[in-house]
């Protein structure tokens, strides 16, 4: 069953400027990949329970105990610049022209 993509949609969501010939090349591959990935339902999984992870996990949490953290001075020591008490980092919001 052929599946129909609105390409176009997509790539002014992802804000990603696409020719003729591109559009119609991944609408093509698109289309492909959704209908394997419909195949998947036909698979006899009613047995199969759920799971998030092929293998079973144990908690590997350690235990939460608490402990004093470092002072001001250990956490500022190996900063690479600082401003008195306070790390200094290059300014990550630009200036309005």
């Amino acid at each position: 069953m052929p599946v129909e993509i609105d390409i176009e949609h997509v790539a002014r969501l992802a804000r990603v400027g696409l020719t003729p010939e591109e559009l119609e090349r991944f609408r093509e591959q698109l289309g492909v990949i959704l209908e394997h990935a419909e195949r998947v339902t036909e698979v006899a999984a009613e047995a199969v329970p759920p799971t998030a992870h092929p293998i079973p996990m144990a908690n590997v949490f350690r235990p939460d105990e608490p402990r004093d953290g470092l002072g001001r001075d250990e956490a500022l020591a190996n900063a690479p610049d600082r401003e008195g008490d306070f790390f200094k980092v290059p300014p990550i919001v630009e200036e309005p022209e």
